[in-house]
C-alpha cells in the first residue's frame, strides 16, 4: 500500500512523519519504522512520528525508533511533530498540547509567512529517582557515579527526561571514543530498559556542546531530550546557569531551566520533502 509521509528533522535528527488514517495499523508501526526508516532501503530516518488523535491534548505523538523499538518520547522529534500538525491544519492555534508516552507537554510555534520554523516545548521535569527511570542501584540518585568498561572508567549521571539519559562530561568529544563505548553504556546491565548516552563538554556558563548516542537508533546528529538532560544536569551541578545554547553536529538548540524545575527547550524544525512510501 502506499501511505502519504513527510521526511523532516529538527536539527539533524529526522523522522518519517505519517497520520493514523492513513496507515491504521498499530502493530505493524514498528515494522514500518525499521523498513522505511533504513539509510538505503528506505526513506532513510532516525525514527517515525505518528499524529494520532488525542482524548487529553490537541493532538498525540506516537515514536518509534528506527530499530522498530517504541519510545516515549522525542524531543527534536516533537517539533518536527508540531510544525507537520500546524502546517497541515490539524492544529490551528500557536500553543497548544501533545500527548506523548511520556505525559502530555505544552509548545508554542514561531511562524514565518503560514509556516512554523521554531518550536518551543515545555519538556517537563528530570527525574532522579533510579526506579523511575530506570537504574539498577540502591542510591537515591544516580548522579555522578562510577562506570568502568574494559579498564575504561566514566563518571555518570542519568535521570529519565521523557526517556532514560545518561550524561558523561568529557574534556573533549571524539567520535570514534563515542561510537566505541556509546553502545556498551547504551546496554550495560546497569540500565534494564538501555539508555541514551550523552557525552558533553562544558564550554562556559552558557555553552554546552554535546554528542549523542541514541538508545535504538545509534548517533545522531541531535537529540533533544538527551540535550535537554546534559543542560539540566550540568545546572543540577552548577556547571552552567539557567540559560544555556548547545551546539550540537545539526545546529543549536536553547535550553532554559525555570526557578521550578521545568526545562524549555527551542529550536527549529524543517522539512526535507514528502510523497508516498510503498510498503507491503
Amino acid at each position: 500500500m502506499n501511505i502519504p509521509f513527510k521526511k523532516m528533522h529538527g536539527a539533524g535528527n529526522d523522522f518519517v512523519v505519517i497520520r493514523y488514517e492513513d496507515f491504521p495499523h498499530e502493530d505493524k508501526y514498528g515494522y514500518f519504522a525499521e523498513k522505511s526508516c533504513h539509510r538505503h532501503f528506505g526513506i532513510g530516518a532516525d525514527g517515525i512520528l505518528v499524529v494520532t488523535p488525542s482524548t487529553v491534548a490537541d493532538t498525540k505523538m506516537v515514536y518509534y525508533n528506527s530499530d522498530g523499538s517504541l519510545a516515549n518520547m522525542c524531543g527534536n522529534g516533537i517539533r518536527c511533530f508540531a510544525k507537520f500538525v500546524y502546517d497541515e491544519g490539524i492544529v490551528k492555534k500557536e500553543e497548544f498540547s501533545v500527548e506523548t508516552l511520556a505525559g502530555v507537554l505544552n509548545m508554542k510555534v514561531k511562524v514565518s509567512n503560514g509556516l512554523v520554523e521554531a518550536v518551543k516545548v515545555n519538556m517537563g521535569k528530570m527525574i532522579f529517582e533510579p526506579k523511575q527511570i530506570p537504574v539498577n542501584t540502591s542510591k537515591s540518585k544516580f548522579i555522578n557515579e562510577t562506570l568502568e568498561i574494559d579498564g575504561e572508567k566514566f563518571e555518570i549521571s542519568t535521570v529519565l527526561m521523557g526517556v532514560p539519559h545518561t550524561v558523561i562530561f568529557m574534556e573533549e568529544l571524539n567520535l570514534d571514543y563515542i561510537k566505541k563505548y556509546g553502545p556498551q553504556i547504551e546496554k550495560h546491565q546497569l540500565f534494564p530498559n538501555k539508555s541514551n548516552v550523552n557525552f558533553a563538554k562544558v564550554i562556559n556558563r552558557g555553552l554546552i556542546q554535546v554528542k549523542t548516542w541514541e538508545r535504538g537508533a545509534g548517533y545522531t546528529l541531535a537529540c533533544g531530550t538527551g540535550v535537554t538532560s546534559v543542560c539540566g544536569i550540568a545546572h543540577h551541578l552548577n556547571y552552567v546557569d539557567s540559560q544555556v545554547t548547545v551546539d550540537i553536529d545539526g545546529g543549536q538548540l536553547n535550553i532554559t531551566i525555570m526557578d521550578d524545575a521545568n526545562i524549555y527547550m527551542e529550536g527549529p524544525a524543517e522539512t526535507i520533502c514528502s510523497g508516498l512510501y510503498f510498503i507491503k
